[in-house]
């Protein structure tokens, strides 16, 4: 009898072999990705309409208050390629932080009677917003061909944002996701960090505007790093990248997902006990 795909759990084991059973578990993970993709997009219009309509308001409000009102600098390009440049990895974190944090509590019923490396999970998570990220990188090229704006060189640096992008939704993802189980109210604490981080990120103007002197306290929000090397890579020209800073940032991001793994592989035993 061929035993290879059993699952044998044993006392340890899920210490021992915990990052194989996450790579065994794959197939769960695309599961509860392409499922909570399906909720979002199958037979429903709206959910289509409002994953592209959504930035789109957001860049349009914004090009009126910091452009037209503020009348701020846009660095060389189009005001609205600038702001939907800074959208992208925005929303893709803002969606992955939300989503991640109510995700262990909406899949309370799994955690509480099968074994499964619970990282899953919040991972899924990250992956249904990076969907809405790849609609947001289709009306991008659209808004681009609209101003006839091409990119450079630069935009073979994208992957390396994106990357980072990733790291920074994860570990965030995975702090969240965590302390929401044990503590309830931070599901209150969410929505107030993603709209409060929106106006505190570079998202409705130029990080080049904060003084220098401030830059490098500034880019203490990790987002800041993540955004301005978006704008780099896709809108070249006159848009610079504020080494020190993106250098700070990075290091953020490494931090804030290495210590939400451990967090997270810390508490999850505890997971099917308190949810």
């Amino acid at each position: 009898m061929n035993h290879q795909n059993e699952l044998v759990i044993e006392a340890g084991r899920t210490e021992r072999h915990y990052w194989r059973d996450l790579w065994r578990y794959r197939e769960l993970f695309f599961f509860l990705a392409w499922r909570d993709v399906l909720v979002r997009y199958k037979q429903t219009t709206f959910g289509l309409v409002w994953a592209l309509g959504r930035p789109l308001m957001t860049m349009l409000v914004f090009t009126l208050v910091f452009s037209k009102l503020a009348n701020l600098p846009s660095d060389g390009v189009p005001y609205p390629l600038l702001i939907f440049a800074a959208l992208l990895p925005w929303q893709f974190f803002a969606g992955s932080f939300s989503g991640a944090g109510d995700s262990l509590i909406s899949n309370a019923g799994m955690i509480s009677k099968v074994y499964f490396p619970r990282l899953v999970i919040p991972a899924s998570a990250v992956i249904v917003s990076f969907v809405d990220f790849l609609l947001s990188v289709i009306v991008l090229a659209g808004l681009m061909a609209w101003y006839g704006f091409a990119p450079n060189l630069r935009i073979l640096a994208l992957p390396l944002f994106i990357f980072l992008a990733f790291a920074a939704a994860m570990g965030a993802g995975l702090w969240i996701a965590a302390l929401n189980v044990k503590y309830r109210d931070f599901r209150i604490v969410v929505p107030f960090v993603v709209q409060v981080g929106l106006y505190i990120s570079p998202v409705g103007f130029s990080s080049a505007i904060v003084p220098e002197q401030w830059r490098l306290l500034y880019s203490l929000n990790p987002m800041v790093g993540v955004i301005d090397g978006f704008r780099w890579a896709i809108l070249g020209g006159d848009t610079q990248l504020y080494w020190p800073g993106f250098m700070l940032s990075l290091s953020l991001i490494v931090l804030i997902l290495v210590t939400g793994i451990v967090y997270f592989r810390k508490t999850e035993k505890t997971f099917a006990d308190v949810i």
